[in-house]
C-alpha cells in the first residue's frame, strides 16, 4: 500500500532530523533478512532513549499510525517489516545500544534494547562472566528483538531460550507510558510476571526498551567434536549418553547432515572435516570452568564402543573449532542454492524423543508430494528444534514444486501437530507462519492471547498482522 504523506517535522524534533529516514535511506529496513517480505512506511525513526520512544508512540497514536518495532532486522519470520493496509512507521532501536551496567557480583547485565548479542557476550567476558545465548547473527541481532521473539540458538540445551535469561524489562505501552520492570530479583512471588508477557510478543504488546538479563559462570575450557552417526536411529541414544557422561558440561548438541556439510564445504571452499563419511553427524561442544578434554574423550570412546558413532574428530585449535561451527552456521540454504527462496525453511520443534521420527516423516512426505526435491534437516537436538528444509535444486523442478507447495506445507504442518510439535521453536510466528499456526493451539488459548492484546493495545497499533491468526 502506498503510504499517504504525513508531516514529519514533529518526529524530527523528537529524535533529530538525521534519525528520521525516508526514501532510499529507509528502503533497506523495509525488507526482511530473507528478502521475502517487502513493506512500506512513512519513515524509519531511530529514537535514542525510552523517553523518545514514548514520544514517538504518542505521536503515532495522535496521527493514527501503526508502530512496527525493529531490532537488527535479522528475523526469519518477517515480523519486523510493515506489511499491512494501515499507515505505518518503523521504529528502529539500533541507536539505543548502551550497556548500562555489568554487575559481576550480582550476575546481571542491564542493557538498552539495541545492544547486539555479540556486544553483550564481549562485555560479560570482560567481567569474567558469560552471557549464554548465541547464534550466527550475533553481531547484528539485538537483545530487544531476541527477547521479542524468544530467540534460542545453539546453547539452549544448557541455558534455555531468551525467556530463561530475562530478569526484568522496561517497555513503552500503547498510550506512551513507560513501564519500568527492571527488577533483578531471583525470586518474586508478588503477582503476575508481567515481563513474560512481552517475551515472545513480537512487538504486538509494547516496545521493549531496556532489559536486565542473567549472567552465568565463564567457561574458559571449551572443546568441540564432530562425530559420524551410525544411523539416525542412534541419535537420541547418543544424546542420552552425552548427558549421562558429561552432564552440565554439554553446551551444544547439533544434528548435521552430510548433504549440507558437503554443500557448505563446496560453497565456502572448506575441507570436509571427516575422512569417513556418514549420512548424519553430530557437532557437540563441551564448556566448563575446568578442563573438559577427558570428559569428551570418554564420551566419544563410550559412544564408539556402543556402536552409536563410526568416527569422530576433536577440534584441537581455535581455527579448527571455528571451521566446524562455520559449517553449522551456514547450513541454512539461503547462500547455498539458487532456488532457496521458493523452498520451505522450517523452525519446528517436537518432543526430543520423536526427532528422528519427525525427520523421517518430513522426508517421506517430501518424496511423495515433490519427488526429486532436496529434503534435509539440521538443528538443536537437545531441545527438539529441527530445521527441516525442502526445496527445488534444478530449474526443471521449480514449476512442479510450486504447483504442489501448498499441499506440501499442509502435510508437513499436520505431521508436526500430530507429534505435539510447534511451527515456531525460536524464530517467532511473524507474518510467515501466522496463517498456518492456528491449529497448534485451542480456540480458548488464542482467545486468551487476544484478550491480552486488546487490553494492552486496544487500537491494534503495535505490529498488526503479526503473531495472532486473523479472527
Amino acid at each position: 500500500m502506498k503510504q499517504p504523506p504525513v508531516e514529519l517535522d514533529q518526529l524530527r524534533s523528537i529524535v533529530g532530523a538525521a534519525n528520521v529516514l525516508e526514501g532510499g535511506d529507509a528502503a533497506p529496513l523495509l525488507t526482511d533478512w530473507r528478502n521475502k517480505f517487502h513493506g512500506e512506511a512513512i519513515a524509519v525513526v531511530r529514537p535514542g532513549s525510552a523517553d523518545e520512544v514514548a514520544q514517538v508512540v504518542q505521536w503515532c497514536a495522535t496521527h493514527d499510525v501503526v508502530v512496527v518495532t525493529q531490532g537488527g532486522n535479522t528475523g526469519l519470520s518477517g515480523g519486523s517489516v510493515p506489511v499491512d493496509t494501515r499507515t505505518a512507521l518503523v521504529l528502529s532501536l539500533t541507536r539505543m545500544n548502551q550497556i548500562e551496567s555489568v554487575d559481576a557480583e550480582g550476575w546481571t547485565m542491564t542493557v538498552q534494547a539495541g545492544v547486539t548479542i555479540e556486544a553483550m557476550q564481549d562485555a560479560a567476558a570482560a567481567a569474567g562472566r558469560l552471557f549464554a545465548p548465541d547464534w550466527g547473527a550475533r553481531g547484528t541481532a539485538t537483545i530487544g528483538g531476541a527477547i521479542a521473539t524468544d530467540a534460542g540458538g545453539n546453547n539452549v540445551v544448557r541455558y534455555g531460550n531468551l525467556r530463561d535469561q530475562v530478569m526484568g524489562l522496561e517497555a513503552v505501552l500503547a498510550d506512551g507510558q513507560v513501564w519500568n520492570g527492571l527488577r533483578a530479583l531471583r525470586k518474586d512471588s508478588s503477582g503476575y510476571d508481567l515481563k513474560q508477557l512481552f517475551v515472545g510478543s513480537e512487538g504486538t504488546l509494547g516496545v521493549i526498551t531496556r532489559a536486565v538479563v542473567k549472567l552465568h559462570p565463564a567457561t574458559p575450557h571449551e572443546r568441540s567434536a564432530f562425530a559420524a552417526l551410525t544411523d539416525l536411529d542412534s541419535l537420541m541414544a547418543l544424546f542420552a549418553m552425552a548427558r549421562d557422561t558429561v552432564g552440565e558440561a554439554l553446551l551444544a548438541f547439533e544434528l548435521v547432515p552430510e548433504v549440507g556439510v558437503q554443500k557448505v564445504c563446496d560453497t565456502f571452499d572448506l575441507v570436509h572435516p571427516m575422512a569417513n563419511r556418514s549420512e548424519f553427524y553430530v557437532l557437540c561442544k563441551l564448556a566448563s570452568g575446568r578442563p573438559v578434554d577427558d570428559d569428551l574423550t570418554n564420551f566419544l570412546t563410550s559412544a564408539a564402543e556402543a556402536g552409536l558413532i563410526t568416527d569422530a574428530i576433536v577440534a584441537s585449535t581455535a581455527e579448527q573449532e571455528s571451521r566446524l561451527w562455520k559449517i553449522r552456521e551456514e547450513l541454512p540454504p539461503t547462500g547455498l542454492y539458487e532456488h532457496q527462496a521458493l523452498g520451505l525453511k522450517m523452525d519446528t520443534a517436537v518432543p526430543i524423543e520423536r526427532m528422528g521420527e519427525y525427520h523421517d516423516a518430513v522426508r517421506a512426505i517430501a518424496a511423495e508430494v515433490v519427488p526429486g526435491a532436496l529434503a534435509y534437516g539440521f538443528g538443536h537436538v537437545g531441545d527438539g528444534n529441527l530445521h527441516m528444509m525442502v526445496l527445488p535444486v534444478t530449474d526443471d523442478q521449480v514449476e512442479p514444486f510450486l504447483e504442489r507447495r501448498d499441499e506440501l506445507i499442509a502435510r508437513i504442518d499436520a505431521a508436526t501437530f500430530d507429534l505435539d510439535g510447534t511451527l515456531s521453536a525460536e524464530h517467532g510466528v511473524g507474518r510467515d507462519l501466522r496463517t498456518r499456526v492456528e491449529p497448534q493451539k485451542s480456540p480458548i488459548e488464542w482467545e486468551l492471547m487476544r484478550t491480552i492484546k486488546r487490553a494492552l493495545d486496544p487500537d491494534g497499533r503495535f505490529n498488526p498482522g503479526v503473531l495472532l491468526p486473523s479472527e
